[in-house]
């Protein structure tokens, strides 16, 4: 079992190590989002840390907040404080987590939508976005950057999840199985006219599909055009339909 804390720190350090080094004129620069700056990523992931840390008080007992104040405030900043900000922010919510006791982890529950996610949960879904965009960045500078290995087990948790919201139709009603590596596993991915829907898949047989785990996870959040897609078995034109399927999130 992944230490979703431990895999959140790890993410907050790599990013650090990336940014920092940075000039001014890089902290522009444009991240893989292409209606972000590096800078703009650091303060998504700012505001976002500062609004995970409201969460967590409100699992605890305190009032809801409104987050579009929070959201204002970072958007009004400049791009050299969004970084170091940003930074602080997201030590800041590591800080926040390794205060609670033991009890206050083992009551913690955070509704999120439809959902009430426990501690291992929550931190798991801020690993999901941490190691994203932290990627987001690393990529603008480094073309053949993948997702950690140590983060790999939790973001896929989620995958069948975000492929629920973030797939688009097609026009194909099909479905693919896509095996992946490292770790190995198996995935079916069925296209309808309305929905595209992932699941765990037993199937046995060539798949369509071989990638690699992380790649995958890129796929299905929109980071995996065919500039940053590692070796893979299989057809284009089915990766391609895939790539048409998850246009990002």
């Amino acid at each position: 079992m992944a230490d979703e804390r431990a895999v959140l720190g790890a993410s907050v350090d790599r990013l650090r190590d990336l940014v920092e080094p940075l000039s001014p004129e890089q902290r522009r620069q444009q991240a893989y989002p292409s209606e972000w700056s590096v800078a703009q990523v650091l303060g998504h992931l700012g505001s976002g840390a500062v609004i995970a840390g409201h969460r967590v008080d409100q699992a605890l007992g305190g009032r809801e907040i409104d987050a579009q104040p929070i959201w204002d405030e970072w958007n009004a900043k400049d791009p050299d404080a969004m970084v170091v900000d940003g930074l602080a922010a997201d030590a800041a919510f590591l800080h926040r987590l390794d205060a609670l006791t033991t009890d206050e982890r083992a009551s913690f529950v955070v509704p999120l939508g439809p959902m009430e996610l426990d501690y291992d949960a929550y931190i798991g879904f801020r690993v999901n976005e941490h190691v994203l965009h932290t990627w987001d960045v690393e990529v603008a500078f480094y073309p053949a950057a993948v997702l950690p290995a140590g983060a790999r087990t939790i973001v896929l948790r989620v995958v069948p999840m975000i492929a629920g919201f973030a797939g688009k139709a097609t026009g194909s009603t099909r479905t693919l199985e896509v095996a992946t590596t490292g770790p190995d596993d198996r995935y079916s991915v069925q296209l309808t006219p309305d929905v595209v829907v992932v699941t765990p898949s037993e199937a046995h047989g060539p798949a369509d599909l071989v990638l690699p785990a992380e790649a995958l996870v890129r796929l299905v959040y929109g980071r995996l055009d065919r500039d940053h897609t590692p070796s893979f078995k299989g057809d284009e034109a089915d990766l391609d339909e895939l790539r048409r399927a998850f246009p990002g999130v």
